[in-house]
């Protein structure tokens, strides 16, 4: 998100280093995600230290809060789990808004960069051993299941109208809503035909941009806010497809991986779907993000600019999901 929330800084830095007895707290904000109710800031603490604050208008989910802990007791360091308040739990209230806080690891995404050798193989590593993990009965119980009913098509649909008869949008619409119609009815019916997969603990983002490194050093996963437990191509769409990162897998870095996952022949139609699903999630989100009266000019230049860019592959007369 490039626009902050309506909060005051000062006071939200206070409340910071109170709930978590920081020895000062410093903001700088992040201009990061597409979650259009969450934004980020680097917390700077008077003694040097660095943290990573999450803030959310609602809920953060039961899933999202107690998954990366549990992770991490069961070995997998590259996990950024939230640090726990003194008084117990993780989430603090400050004016409407949710809080979560976490160790900030430099670097930034491997987005623009791209993984190393070692890091592609620790990547495949790091999501062979996700996948096998056994939930606990308790987050079974919390972590949403894969349905294969997508949403995105439909508010593609509804907000379609909307993107056509706007200032913002109604050019866009006009040169690329036609394919974006076909590609809501393609997942629809790729939705209708896919094999029932095992299910496993899937973080369901885990593109490059949300992988952390500083230079040629371990990985850190960032971003669990959705995580679920749905078939391995949920999460193995992002590391076959082309569309996520600068520098996306070829034959030398998928052999790289595999190093590190074992062997893997990922259904090519559940592939598909999910490469499709996501395409049309972030078309919806963009366009609302767009129509959103509250945007600033340069949010929504910033959105359209990504909006576009997707559209212009889905319109590419070779596309297919």
């Amino acid at each position: 998100m490039i626009d902050k929330p309506g909060v005051d800084e000062r006071l939200l830095s206070a409340e910071v280093a109170a709930a978590w007895s920081l020895d000062g707290a410093d903001l700088v904000f992040l201009p990061v995600g597409l979650d259009g109710n969450a934004w980020a800031y680097r917390v700077d603490t008077t003694g040097g230290g660095r943290y990573f604050l999450k803030l959310r208008r609602g809920e953060f989910t039961r899933a999202a809060v107690a998954l990366p802990g549990f992770l991490r007791a069961r070995g997998l360091r590259q996990v950024v789990a939230p640090i726990d308040l003194p008084d117990g739990g993780a989430v603090h209230s400050f004016e409407g808004y949710r809080l979560l806080l976490y160790p900030f690891h430099e670097g930034g995404s491997l987005w623009a960069r791209g993984l190393t050798d070692r890091q592609w193989i620790e990547y495949g590593e790091f999501l062979g051993r996700l996948h096998q993990v056994t939930s606990s009965v308790e987050l079974a119980a919390v972590l949403p299941v894969e349905t294969y009913r997508p949403t995105a098509g439909e508010r593609l649909r509804t907000l379609g109208g909307q993107a056509a008869a706007s200032d913002a949008l109604g050019a866009f619409w006009k040169r690329y809503g036609a394919a974006l119609h076909r590609l809501a009815d393609t997942v629809d019916e790729l939705a209708s035909g896919v094999t029932r997969a095992r299910h496993v603990v899937a973080h369901a983002d885990i593109h490059p941009g949300n992988l952390i490194a500083d230079g040629d050093g371990p990985l850190h996963v960032v971003d669990w806010d959705a995580p679920m437990l749905a078939p391995r191509e949920r999460d193995l769409m992002f590391v076959h497809s082309q569309d996520f990162g600068d520098h996306p897998i070829d034959a030398h870095r998928a052999a790289l991986f595999r190093r590190g996952y074992g062997p893997v022949e990922p259904d090519q139609r559940l592939l598909s779907y999910y490469r499709g699903e996501r395409h049309l999630d972030d078309v919806a989100a963009f366009l609302r993000s767009i129509l959103d009266s509250e945007a600033s000019p340069e949010s929504r230049a910033n959105d359209l600019r990504w909006l576009t860019r997707i559209a212009e592959a889905v319109a590419d007369p070779g596309y297919a999901p």
